[in-house]
């Protein structure tokens, strides 16, 4: 009877562990994970969710397969790229934008979605609430919004006598209307007058930076866009052109060549997206795991760039960075 009874309640156990108990007892099982990101899978976001994975448990070609899906510059191609991802049957979607979490959830209203970026995800119709996300959706934010006035705080830093910056932007990603009104309201706190200029397509480029320069323009703040990053090296190369020193929304841009970038930590963003799908793999629902807000942020500097530009980067301005790329 006692071994009997023992024999019931190991096989309980293991019906209760779920999927993930279910997978690793199934020899040869590989889950799939579709991520739609604005960079290919060879970049520091993928390095960061592959850590994240191997956190939990999840090594690629050994017990999951990532279906890694770049916009490659198109935001208008997250919705081919989500639908193709649907049609090869993946347990989760990860979303590394609010264009591609709208892409995904308009694909599916069943599959998983985790998203990485999501400045308001209330306001953008993905969840019910923080707390409580009460569909396929959950995930963390980046609270780009809160971080405009910042940009040109570090920017007026730099730059002492700046009294005329512009915000830089991609229309075709609407959302991000948004985080230009919060940079306008940040502007009258820090004393600048703000220029507000457009790029939706890479031709648009030298025309916005010949605008800048022609208006006085002393400083840029540039957001992001799938289309902004596929085009990083060349909008480093017109402000240093330009002579203009540029605070931007990922240390990815600081990399290509601008002088400064501050925001969440990418690489930390995505690795913990990874966190989330190992939950979900192991059984949890996405409508009742909270949505969270990043804890690390990361100022980076081009010591080269502000070199090139005959700028002094103020020495408590260096110790504060996390990362001074020489």
């Amino acid at each position: 009877m006692t071994t009997r009874r023992v024999f019931l309640c190991a096989l309980v156990g293991c019906l209760l562990a779920g999927p993930w108990a279910a997978g690793a007892q199934q020899p040869g099982r590989i889950w799939k994970v579709g991520v739609l990101a604005a960079e290919p899978a060879e970049s520091r976001r993928a390095d960061g969710f592959r850590q994240g994975l191997r956190q939990e448990g999840l090594v690629e070609g050994q017990n999951i397969a990532i279906d890694w899906r770049s916009a490659e510059g198109n935001s208008g191609r997250y919705p081919e790229l989500a639908a193709e991802l649907v049609r090869l049957g993946v347990d989760v979607i990860v979303a590394g934008s609010a264009e591609a979490v709208a892409a995904a959830q308009k694909a599916t209203r069943t599959i998983p979605i985790v998203m990485v970026y999501a400045s308001d995800p209330v306001a953008l119709g993905f969840v019910v609430s923080l707390a409580r996300p009460g569909a396929n959706i959950t995930g963390l934010t980046n609270q780009e919004g809160d971080l405009q006035g910042k940009r040109l705080q570090l920017l007026k830093e730099v730059a002492p006598n700046l009294t005329r910056a512009a915000v830089f932007w991609d229309p075709t990603e609407a959302h991000r209307s948004l985080f230009v009104k919060e940079a306008e309201t940040a502007a009258h706190t820090v004393g600048v007058t703000l220029r507000v200029l457009e790029a939706r397509a890479p031709r648009n480029l030298e025309g916005a930076f010949a605008s800048m320069k022609r208006e006085g323009v002393g400083g840029v703040s540039v957001q992001s866009s799938a289309m902004l990053i596929a085009n990083r090296a060349r909008i480093a190369d017109l402000a240093l052109q330009s002579r203009l020193p540029t605070i931007c929304t990922s240390s990815t841009y600081t990399r290509a060549g601008s002088l400064m970038s501050y925001a969440a930590d990418t690489f930390d963003l995505f690795r913990r997206a990874a966190i989330y799908v190992g939950k979900i793999l192991k059984g949890a629902k996405p409508a009742g795991l909270p949505v969270e807000q990043p804890t690390k942020f990361e100022l980076v500097i081009n010591l080269k760039t502000a070199k090139a530009l005959g700028l002094t980067i103020p020495p408590s301005l260096l110790q504060r960075a996390d990362e001074v790329i020489q």
